[in-house]
């Protein structure tokens, strides 16, 4: 793999667990959203509570899990 090839591997690499940890907060977010407010159904719904804690496992063990995945090399 030549120089170039490998820092563009590591910028996807930096860019999806950006990505990830982006879109797990928003998920997070949109739950507490509709857990607690009116913005999708009319007095909240007890449906947002779970949808915001996996959001929030996500954002904190998703890169986590991507970085380990990537690891070299991966460990026993």
């Amino acid at each position: 793999m030549t120089p170039e090839q490998q820092e563009a591997q590591w910028r996807n690499r930096f860019i999806l667990m950006n990505l990830s940890r982006i879109g797990a907060t928003i998920v997070c977010l949109l739950g507490i959203l509709l857990w607690q407010s009116d913005v999708f159904v009319e007095g909240g719904s007890i449906l947002g509570f779970p949808i915001a804690i996996l959001g929030l496992v996500a954002s904190f063990f998703a890169p986590k899990y991507l970085a380990g995945r990537w690891r070299t090399p991966p460990e026993p």
